[in-house]
């Protein structure tokens, strides 16, 4: 057997301390101890309350999107809308909130499509990607103070293509569309995407 085909073993966490906190994640310091080195180590954490994103699908087949500034990549994104989960929060219940502030939109049914960890690496928060049904344009917006955003409803198989071709490159709005793809191919009677 190599030595890279053997099961990894399981860390012991000794602890952690806050290492820097900012208004949006705390960076951490936690100690770690091998169970067969003996060793320890502290590795870095980014921790960020959990996220949600929102897959709003109109009566009409367009899936509503949001344009914004984003400073990571000094540049603009095309992305569904979503935000930051507040402690406690139910993901479909946050799924709601989020659509009607940024995009005045609300909708019918709605269900979680699932969850991810973004970055398992480094962070240890998760990403809930929610479903929402013959969303409509029924409320007004509520913008926190540094948003600016354009509201977009574009044809799904519209929105699949930019996922296909470069012209959504965030890549959880890209694991929402990979989950809500087997809905879509359903309502459109299992053609492709």
């Amino acid at each position: 057997m190599s030595q890279g085909s053997r099961s990894p073993a399981r860390w012991q966490l000794l602890g952690e301390q806050v290492r820097h906190e900012t208004r949006v994640f705390d960076v951490l310091g936690r100690t770690y101890l091998h169970p067969v080195r003996g060793t320890e180590k502290e590795f870095v954490v980014v921790a960020p309350s959990d996220w949600v994103n929102v897959v709003a699908l109109t009566a009409d087949g367009r899936i509503v999107l949001v344009r914004q500034f984003r400073f990571g990549i000094d540049g603009f994104s095309l992305e569904i809308p979503g935000g930051v989960m507040e402690p406690g929060e139910d993901p479909v219940a946050a799924g709601l909130r989020e659509l009607r502030e940024e995009t005045g939109y609300a909708g019918g049914a709605a269900r979680l499509l699932g969850s991810v960890c973004p970055n398992p690496a480094i962070q240890s928060n998760r990403c809930h990607f929610v479903f929402v049904d013959g969303a409509a344009a029924t409320a007004e917006l509520e913008w926190d103070a540094d948003e600016e955003i354009e509201v977009v409803a574009l044809p799904a198989d519209e929105v699949y293509a930019l996922a296909r071709n470069g012209g959504i490159v965030h890549g959880l709005v890209l694991n929402a569309l990979m989950l809500f793809e087997p809905e879509w191919r359903a309502r459109r009677g299992g053609t492709g995407v």
